[in-house]
């Protein structure tokens, strides 16, 4: 079996959604697809896929070795275009794109560094919470946060991403400590409004018996919401309740005392912070070595809990009084 070959394709069915539209790809019939599927399911000692006569569902160790597949296809294709390049530096115009307040924290900050140590690129970086269409709009990589839907676009995960149930230390000697996920309903919780995303409440896992663990999901309530989740965060540092942020965003303010973690045991497993981009092959110096700058910095845990000058000076103008000067 043609090891690269059976991953390649492998990539191309779970990316395509059928062996028919991978086979009409590649140009051959989809028989052979299939045998290539079935080597490698052989070859691995997995099922990778479930296979029936109207859809195509990636297992759970489908999913992961897709991922995986995916980065080394695309270190793969870098390593191949390093020599074609000769050698030459990394040049040309990066276009980027970030949800917005993500964005100002954990990636604007990144650029003029990127950009001192490749002075002959260009960038243009895009701050929009919207799902941009990265081929249609011309982009060259976007970083995403939480899981990603099935889609033809190559990601490589950068980093863990947690949400945690936080609140200012003084709201806490006010209200008392939560101690189970029910007990906020007893509680003021800055909550999204309901046009906003988080339909089923903030998720938990809770043990299930016999060691297991399960979701569960709990819809707050309070007296204030809003359909933008940078307003309850300030809220939040103001003292007004609990609410429930990514760790990107508040792991500055726990590590300084400013705000405090609560119903640690019951916090639901991570999701990712991902690089997305169209495709691994013929992957540009410029987006690669974008890539590879995101992976050093997230990859350190010290980047998390360093606090941000963005982040500081929202916190504040969030805890001054009305009309002092800031310096």
């Amino acid at each position: 079996m043609d090891r690269l070959k059976a991953m390649e394709t492998f990539v191309a069915v779970a990316t395509r959604g059928s062996l028919a539209a991978a086979a009409r790809a590649e140009g051959v019939v989809p028989a052979i697809i299939g045998r290539r599927l079935d080597a490698l399911e052989e070859h691995l000692g997995v099922k990778l896929l479930v296979r029936t006569t109207r859809r195509l569902t990636l297992t759970p160790e489908g999913s992961t070795y897709l991922e995986d597949c995916q980065r080394l296809l695309a270190e793969l294709a870098q390593a191949e275009a390093n020599i074609s390049a000769g050698g030459h530096s990394v040049r040309g115009h990066l276009r980027i794109t970030a949800p917005a307040g993500f964005g100002r924290q954990h990636v604007a900050p990144l650029v003029p560094a990127f950009r001192a140590r490749h002075p002959d690129v260009t960038i243009s970086l895009n701050l929009s919470d919207r799902v941009v269409d990265l081929v249609a709009e011309g982009y060259d990589c976007a970083v995403r946060v939480g899981d990603l839907p099935d889609s033809s676009l190559v990601s490589v995960r950068l980093a863990d991403n947690r949400r945690l149930v936080v609140a200012i230390p003084a709201y806490l000697q006010r209200r008392g400590t939560p101690r189970h996920p029910r007990d906020l309903l007893q509680h003021d919780c800055l909550v999204l409004s309901s046009d906003a995303s988080q339909t089923r409440g903030w998720a938990f896992s809770v043990p299930s018996g016999n060691g297991r663990r399960e979701p569960m999901f709990v819809r707050p309530r309070g007296p204030l919401d809003c359909s933008d989740g940078q307003v309850l965060y300030q809220w939040c540092l103001a003292g007004l309740g609990l609410a429930w942020r990514s760790t990107w965003e508040v792991q500055a303010d726990i590590d300084a005392g400013r705000l405090v973690s609560v119903l640690d045991d019951y916090a639901a497993p991570p999701n990712g912070i991902y690089a997305v981009f169209p495709s691994a092959r013929h992957l540009p110096q410029r987006v690669r070595a974008w890539i590879d700058f995101l992976k050093e910095h997230y990859g350190q845990a010290a980047f998390w809990g360093r606090a941000s000058v963005a982040s500081e000076h929202t916190r504040r103008n969030v805890l001054a009084p009305a009309g002092s000067a800031h310096a």
